[in-house]
């Protein structure tokens, strides 16, 4: 009798264990699959928020600003800290087509770093504070890869997008990293899309240099997070540099290389979370230039 209450008992436990895919079910009752999953991804209140390139949004004191051109589509987004007067990252998408350098630079002798239209009139300084501070106007979303048509090119020059930079960094290791990205992409197939996420570090005081006298944070350190999707799936890779005055121009590539769950660490800045969960785990976590071209 003993033994056949055991086995009656025995029968039921195993009805009623849960299976141990249980926790990957949808709120409708079906499986998701493991590349599906995505616990960390931005709330799309536009749909603009859940394009690759867009990391994790701050929220609090920042303002998401979009700038599109008719007949090109999205520029670049950027995330402004209104309270910090200061951009935390500039993105954008980057493919052959849409980095095709057809016109000329942008220039205007009165007003060659215009306002930014989209934020408002009591956020915007009331001159430009990089004159006289020292430091150049360093493009985030970089000139020379929105050459497309001229409206494209104009909208890299507000001041929304500039970031103070040392000259000997701004001509130096910051423009040979911006090169290196424009070479990757020119090199791949035309259906190859590189996600791009940069900017200067404003979060943590230890990672500010200075403020200056107009009021800009100046960055002590410096950043690129770069996912690239082609017919292989995704591949990863960021850079990391200090902010000097020093011509560091002909240095390896190699040397500033890391991967995004390092940058993540250093930035507090949830890159790619718009990725699902298992691709985003498997692409930050590696480190392999050799992947890159680099020996």
């Amino acid at each position: 009798m003993i033994k056949k209450l055991y086995w009656l008992l025995l029968a039921s436990c195993l009805v009623l264990t849960p299976s141990c895919g249980s926790d990957d079910s949808d709120d409708n009752g079906g499986e998701v699959t493991p590349t599906e999953r995505n616990d960390n991804k931005n709330v799309a209140t536009r749909k603009e928020y859940s394009r690759l390139e867009v990391p994790r949004l701050k929220g609090g004191t920042s303002q998401v600003i979009i700038h599109s051109v008719e007949g090109y589509g999205v520029n670049y987004i950027l995330e402004w800290d209104r309270e910090k007067h200061s951009q935390r990252w500039s993105c954008c998408q980057m493919t052959r087509e849409n980095i095709k350098a057809i016109v000329s630079r942008y220039y205007s002798k009165s007003n060659q770093y215009p306002q930014d239209p989209d934020l408002a009139a009591a956020d915007r300084f009331s001159s430009d504070p990089f004159y006289g501070s020292g430091f150049d106007h360093g493009h985030i979303i970089a000139s020379a890869d929105r050459l497309y048509n001229e409206d494209v090119n104009y909208q890299t020059f507000f001041l929304t997008n500039m970031q103070p930079q040392y000259n000997k960094f701004n001509a130096g290791v910051w423009e040979k990293m911006e090169a290196q990205v424009r070479k990757w992409v020119n090199q791949g197939k035309t259906n190859d899309v590189y996600y791009v996420c940069k900017g200067g570090t404003i979060d943590h005081a230890d990672q500010i240099l200075m403020t200056t006298g107009q009021g800009l944070l100046v960055p002590r350190y410096y950043f690129m997070a770069i996912l690239c999707e082609n017919s292989q799936g995704y591949k990863g890779i960021a850079f990391w540099a200090e902010h000097l005055n020093e011509d560091h121009s002909s240095d390896n590539l190699k040397d500033y290389m890391i991967s995004i769950d390092q940058l993540e660490e250093l930035t507090g800045i949830d890159f790619f979370c718009n990725l699902p969960d298992q691709d985003e785990a498997r692409v930050e976590d590696a480190c392999t230039p050799s992947v890159w071209g680099f020996k």
